[in-house]
This record gives C-alpha cells, structure tokens and sequence, in this order.
C-alpha cells in the first residue's frame, strides 16, 4: 500500500513539471540558426576589416622608423595564428620525508601543469590578443 502511495505522489509531480504544449514552452520567434551563424560570421568580417583599416592609418614617414610592431616574423605568426591555449599551474608542497636510503628530506613547494600536454587552438577559435 506505501508504494502505491509514493508511485502515485511520484506521477502526481512529474505530471505538474510538465505543464503546457511543446509550443508554449519553446517559442517560434527568434533568430534561426543560420541568422545566428550569419550574425557571427559578420562579427568576425568586420573585425577584420577594422584591423586592415587601422594598418593603413599609420602613413608614410620620411625619417626611418620602428617596424617591429608592422613586420612579421615566424614566432609572430605562430603565436597569431596558433596561440596556446591556458594551461594553470598547480603548486604542491611536499611534506618533510625520509628518502628511500633513510635521508631527511625537507619540506619543499613544486610547480607542474594542469595539463600534460600543450593545446593549441585551431584558427579562428579564440579572439586575438
């Protein structure tokens, strides 16, 4: 008889969890998906743009000049094109031990990756630096 009772409280409240139609829940307006992938891919478009707008604000000089921030090299490329991605590290302190042939080993902190390996992200796949 007890679990007839909790069967029938159990149903009583999964039945009032779901209350209304499919399409009263979920609504029909809104963005679609491709307006929503368009919308991202414009984003991204126009920062682009900006940034080839803002290279050729910076003019033509008579006297020689500092190139470093306009001149490209391969680390500059990779760190663009391929940046790491965050990889913490964690600090352990290893508690005062005796070794293995009986030597007093004092307490010391060690630092090592979350991670074993290093990511990279795909192009495009983070916002540049």
């Amino acid at each position: 008889m007890r679990r007839i009772a909790i069967a029938t409280v159990s149903i009583s409240l999964l039945s009032g969890c779901a209350t209304g139609s499919k399409d009263t829940i979920l609504p029909h307006t809104g963005p679609t998906m491709k307006e929503v992938y368009d919308a991202h891919f414009e984003h991204t478009r126009q920062r682009f743009r900006n940034a080839r707008i803002d290279m050729g604000r910076r003019g033509v000089a008579d006297t020689p000049s500092n190139l470093d921030g306009y001149t490209r090299d391969a680390d500059a490329e990779i760190q663009a094109v391929f940046p790491r991605l965050p990889n913490p590290s964690l600090v352990m302190y290893v508690f005062p031990h005796l070794s293995p042939k009986g030597y007093p080993v004092p307490g010391y902190a060690t630092r090592f990756p979350l991670y074993e390996t290093v990511e990279y992200a795909l192009p495009g796949e983070v916002e540049g630096r």
